[in-house]
């Protein structure tokens, strides 16, 4: 485990840097972007925990990089294409940080293949380079023909409309992966929640001790104190469902995926919002960092579909030992125009 803990330091301690942090730095410097990729594509073959370890200090930065698009989603489904000729094409690529990628999955799109061409619209697709498409039970890689980017809540995940009209596609495999990395997608946004949810909590520990109301820092008043100890509780619950699912066996991603993005979600909302009640009126303000937690929290909720949507697959899975491949679809994010 101190490889994971000197992994986790030296993340945090990139992540903290004023400027320069550039996704091809990032990647390639620190070599962030290969660790789950094997070592025959440049990457350092580690496995999804230590993936899950620069997700969660990705959300304790509240960083801008593609990690979960690129490294979690895009990364994942390459691999487990079996397709050798574009992972020896493509994974290389991204474990240098030469380019950033996406994946669309069936249900959050309108997209149909005619041969090899790939037709209409996809909202509210993370921001990537590359676009990798699971679509008519084919995963295949299509250059959009228009990208139109949204004007979001939360402007650290950039969110784009892609519109394909009759594009040339490019076979990596097929779709019978599709739900595994969603899955894992689901499991690394878990560990984004968690860190951010922790930083927040550190962020309202850090202040309660130091804001002085009647001559005594606000941390020792009852109210504060047992709001700091329900965020304490929700935060190292967070973090036992995130990692919970980083570790979990193929067998078990799914069930142990729809746990974290259940909890994750509601803890990380719930968290941010208390941080801004700790700091009062300063928690509200353009200067302090609190409310871009809470935007971040609140777009993450609707990223994989929200907890009610995770809550309804595990219940399918208890009664009915059966757990679909995707959630019931909520309703699109909003884009403030």
């Amino acid at each position: 485990m101190d490889e994971r803990k000197e992994l986790r330091e030296a993340v945090r301690a990139f992540l903290g840097e004023a400027t320069g942090v550039t996704w091809r730095r990032f990647a390639g410097e620190l070599g962030a972007a290969g660790l789950a990729v094997p070592e025959e594509y440049g990457g350092a073959a580690c496995g999804f925990p230590e993936v899950a370890i620069v997700c969660e200090e990705i959300g304790r930065a509240l960083s801008p990089l593609p990690y979960l698009s690129t490294v979690v989603l895009a990364a994942s489904a390459i691999l487990e294409s079996g397709d050798r000729e574009a992972r020896g094409r493509l994974l290389p690529a991204i474990a240098e940080g030469a380019i950033t990628a996406t994946v669309i999955f069936p249900d959050d799109a309108d997209l149909s293949l005619d041969g090899d061409r790939l037709s209409g619209l996809a909202p509210y697709v993370m921001e990537g380079e590359l676009v990798l498409a699971y679509v008519d039970g084919a995963l295949v890689e299509a250059e959009p023909s228009a990208r139109r980017p949204y004007v979001t809540l939360d402007t650290t995940r950039p969110l784009a409309e892609l519109t394909f009209d009759a594009v040339p596609v490019r076979g990596i495999g097929d779709a019978r992966a599709a739900a595994r990395v969603r899955d894992l997608g689901i499991a690394g946004l878990a560990a984004e929640q968690a860190g951010g949810a922790a930083r927040c909590l550190e962020s309202a520990t850090e202040y309660a001790k130091r804001r002085y109301q009647f001559g005594r820092p606000i941390g020792s008043f009852q109210a504060i104190k047992h709001k700091l100890a329900d965020m304490l509780l929700r935060v190292e619950s967070a973090r036992s469902a995130a990692y919970a699912a980083a570790e979990a066996s193929a067998e078990e991603l799914s069930v142990y995926a729809a746990m974290a993005g259940s909890y994750c979600t509601e803890a990380y909302l719930s968290t941010a919002g208390e941080n801004i009640q700790v700091h009062g009126g300063i928690g509200v303000t353009w200067e302090h960092d609190a409310h871009r937690y809470f935007k971040r929290a609140t777009s993450d909720a609707q990223l994989f579909g929200p907890p009610e949507a995770h809550r309804a697959r595990l219940a399918r899975a208890v009664f009915t030992g059966g757990l679909e491949a995707f959630p019931d679809r909520p309703a699109a994010p909003s884009a403030r125009p």
